[in-house]
């Protein structure tokens, strides 16, 4: 509230001008981005408010907006009640998602002046902006996933082919969390894969953190099946293929696109074959896959043996992946 006040000018009458609005908060996918590590640490984010309005009808300067960067893939929920309801997706990276709106400016006495009332005395206060609770849930967008048992030697491949450096160690879910790589080929070739925690049987309904890894996959690309076909595991690589199969099947989650974990292109890896000591179990694999049309291909990730042919393979697949042409499976 503002009056002119001038010399030789006794009635100016009023000149208070507007509040200025508040910023808002935006969130924006940033492809150079991996994880939600910076949210970790601090978890409240306001954007500036907007300035008073002055005398001689000056209006306040609106709040500067606050954009936050977040990675692709990134599932954003707001918390309503008692449940969180999903709000946004940010699959790609493209313009920023208005989060939550600033607050509006109030209006300054200049705005009721009429000819009934030349010195109005009322002002409008501003309102608040929005205020939210939210939640982000970075679902993994890897080009390609390697799925298989705890402790196939998922980590030691991905340790291999990228500069990815997981944990890695001889007993089961070694792996709690994905680790992602950028693996580089020849000619300025490369993509992103990540390795994802090991699998049992029940994973679809949940078993041993089943839901939670399995829906990782549901943004990859190309499934890479690792196989041990050394004895030192105590099962039967046939039967390890055929379960995780099974609850690649079973989970009922879809990607963007429609498509099943089932549907998605596979490479075989039968990894390990440095300790194979019993050759019949890789003979067997090799006879059981070929009918289904998915190339196996022998590899040792301790060594690095195998391990070119079976990433030109993986290359192969995702060029046909992203065209959209027809896989032609072939058998090494």
């Amino acid at each position: 509230m503002s009056f002119r006040r001038e010399k030789f000018v006794p009635r100016g009458g009023p000149d208070g001008g507007d509040g200025g609005h508040g910023g808002s908060v935006f969130l924006v996918a940033r492809p150079n981005l991996n994880t939600l590590l910076n949210f970790r640490y601090q978890k409240q984010f306001e954007a500036d408010r907007g300035a008073h309005g002055e005398g001689s009808l000056r209006t306040g300067k609106s709040g500067a907006d606050i954009t936050l960067e977040v990675p692709v893939g990134t599932q954003v929920f707001e918390k309503r009640g008692e449940e969180f309801v999903q709000i946004a997706d940010l699959t790609g990276e493209g313009e920023p998602i208005l989060i939550a709106k600033g607050g509006l400016g109030g209006q300054g006495n200049a705005r009721y002046a009429s000819s009934t009332n030349r010195a109005p005395r009322r002002t409008q206060p501003g309102l608040p902006g929005e205020e939210k609770d939210l939640r982000l849930q970075l679902k993994l967008l890897a080009d390609v996933g390697l799925v298989g048992f705890p402790n196939a030697g998922k980590s030691t491949i991905i340790s291999r082919i990228s500069a990815a450096k997981p944990k890695i160690a001889d007993y089961p879910f070694t792996t709690l969390t994905p680790n992602l790589g950028v693996v580089g080929l020849s000619g300025d070739r490369s993509f992103v894969a990540a390795d994802v925690p090991g699998l049992i049987e029940g994973a679809h309904e949940g078993h041993g953190l089943g839901h939670r890894f399995l829906s990782h996959l549901e943004r990859t690309r190309v499934l890479v099946h690792v196989v041990d076909v050394s004895s030192v595991s105590g099962r039967d690589p046939v039967e390890d293929f055929d379960v995780i199969t099974r609850e690649l099947a079973m989970f009922p989650g879809r990607d963007a696109t429609g498509e099943r974990l089932q549907d998605k292109p596979i490479v075989a890896a039968a990894n390990k074959i440095d300790a194979l000591d019993d050759p019949t179990r890789l003979a067997r694999l090799r006879e059981h896959l070929q009918p289904l049309g998915v190339p196996l291909y022998p590899v040792s990730a301790a060594t690095g043996e195998g391990l070119p042919l079976l990433l030109e393979a993986i290359w192969k697949k995702l060029v046909e992946a992203r065209s959209g042409a027809p896989s032609h499976q072939d058998t090494e």
